[in-house]
């Protein structure tokens, strides 16, 4: 059964596999043996590909290891539907994203999603619905690498609520948008929103 854990690295992809997709192209294999994800990390901002295939017998264990050795944030966030089948996006720094943030301490993952939705949209939450997916991405705090590790959930809200961006938070404009408008998202967005986007 093939193993797929996706680390997005600013616009690059790290993907670590037990088998490489038959579909896939433009990558670079990197090998296993030995692997330091912080000296990738430094070695790819000067590296021309954006995509890189780490082959590993278990890849689940071999993740596994890279989390025990960068530090770790966990986030959530949620994929709000209304009654009319719109999606909530909001814009920050420029681009759109899905409202989401860190947990608190000791909070539960499922009621960090719904506080962040709420704070950063201004909406108030009907329905929790299930969990969607898991996402990976690396950003630096103080030169280093950290891994942020955001869960997604379905959610579900009244369309007609007044929506208030938290503009602390640099969030800039919030939105409904029909699926057949998603280009727009899709155009100026994150690789791990697209992810999110295809569940």
């Amino acid at each position: 059964m093939a193993q797929k854990y996706n680390i997005y690295i600013n616009e690059k992809s790290l993907f670590v596999v037990n088998s490489i997709p038959s579909d896939a192209v433009d990558y670079q294999q990197i090998d296993s043996q030995d692997f330091d994800f912080e000296k990738f990390y430094q070695a790819i901002a000067n590296n021309p590909k954006s995509k890189f295939f780490l082959l590993c017998k278990d890849a689940k264990a071999t993740f596994k290891s890279i989390k025990n050795k960068i530090k770790v944030i966990e986030a959530a966030g949620g994929f709000v539907e209304n009654e009319d089948g719109k999606y909530l996006f909001i814009k920050r720094n420029g681009r759109w994203d899905l409202p989401k943030g860190k947990l608190e301490p000791k909070e539960k993952k499922k009621d960090a999603a719904v506080r962040e939705v709420e704070e950063e949209c201004g909406i108030k939450i009907k329905k929790l619905g299930k969990k969607l997916i898991k996402t990976y991405h690396v950003y630096e705090i103080k030169k280093k690498p950290v891994l942020k590790v955001s869960h997604w959930y379905h959610m579900e809200a009244k369309g007609n609520q007044k929506l208030i961006p938290q503009t602390e938070e640099g969030i800039t404009e919030v939105k409904w948008f029909a699926k057949k408008d998603w280009s727009i998202i899709k155009s100026n967005t994150y690789a791990n929103i697209l992810d999110v986007l295809e569940v």
